[in-house]
């Protein structure tokens, strides 16, 4: 009887939860108690969609991972801006990225968080999901593309997917 009760989705309870309380005008016993409502029943209903559930072994190492990933999209802006005001001609290159992640949920945090950072763009990954595909804008060399992204996203991601 209690495994039923329980959420199957947990950390999407808690974002659905945490959103329809943002949502709500202010917190009182009703919203709590409809958000707790929504939080059950939509990932309950929407778990077939789900193919197999995220393998995050270590997730608390999520919001270092965000920090990261947020300051480095403060200063690529930065970065691009400067690009941009210099006048200087980038040196853009497409770069073949070799994966050593697998799980797909890794695969593309990783290409989403390339494409969030300005100046790089994740463009295609290969069938058989060993190659990621990427643009930079303005790139000194292919090995330089490559270990910054492992240094500071892949090796991260295999930590907590791992």
């Amino acid at each position: 009887m209690l495994d039923k009760l329980t959420f199957p989705q947990p950390y999407l309870s808690l974002l659905l939860f945490v959103v329809w309380q943002f949502l709500s005008d202010g917190v009182s016993g009703a919203s709590v108690v409809m958000g707790l409502v929504l939080a059950w029943t939509i990932p309950l209903i929407t778990h077939g969609f789900w193919p197999e559930r995220p393998a995050f072994i270590r997730a608390w190492k999520l919001p270092g991972y965000m920090g990261i990933v947020l300051m480095d999209i403060v200063l690529a802006s930065v970065s691009v801006a400067k690009l941009i005001l210099s006048g200087r001609n980038p040196k853009p290159a497409f770069v073949s990225y070799p994966l050593t992640l697998d799980h797909p949920l890794a695969i593309t945090i990783l290409a989403s968080t390339i494409s969030l950072t300005p100046g790089t763009v994740s463009a295609d990954v290969s069938d058989d999901q060993k190659l990621l595909l990427i643009h930079a804008l303005d790139a000194e060399s292919d090995d330089e593309v490559i270990k910054d992204i492992h240094e500071r996203y892949e090796r991260r991601l295999l930590e907590m997917f791992k």
